[in-house]
């Protein structure tokens, strides 16, 4: 099985000046942090109950000479700020400088992580699902 990071290798991105930001965003308990972890090295605590991951956190990798920052969100049911991981969720998604959004699901849940994939893509940001 080939890890992420090499999976990402063969992904060719336009030569930018500045660096790339990527947030990852999804319901709670998907993976985001997972693939944070795997793609920058860190070690944030995971574990298999939501509200593990309540603020944000930033990383970087270097692909294909390319400075990366990558942002782990807190999981979220939908972006309407009744709850503070919400809340911080909008305020990074609102800021300026977002190149892309990648919307972690759990396949065997689809249903109920559609509601937050739609409302990214409201956000007219580029977003990989």
């Amino acid at each position: 099985m080939m890890r992420p990071v090499s999976c990402l290798k063969k992904w060719r991105m336009p030569t930018m000046s500045k660096k790339f930001r990527i947030v990852l965003a999804g319901n709670p308990n998907c993976g985001k942090t997972c693939i944070f972890n795997a793609l920058t090295g860190a070690r944030q605590h995971v574990g298999n109950y939501p509200g593990v991951t309540v603020e944000s956190k930033s990383g970087s990798f270097t692909l294909n000479d390319m400075e990366i920052e990558l942002i782990d969100l807190p999981g979220v049911y939908s972006l309407s700020s009744s709850s503070p991981e919400e809340a911080v969720v909008f305020e990074e998604l609102t800021k300026k400088g977002i190149d892309l959004i990648v919307n972690v699901v759990d396949s065997t849940i689809l249903q109920r992580s559609l509601y937050l994939t739609t409302q990214l893509a409201e956000l007219h940001i580029p977003m990989l699902l």
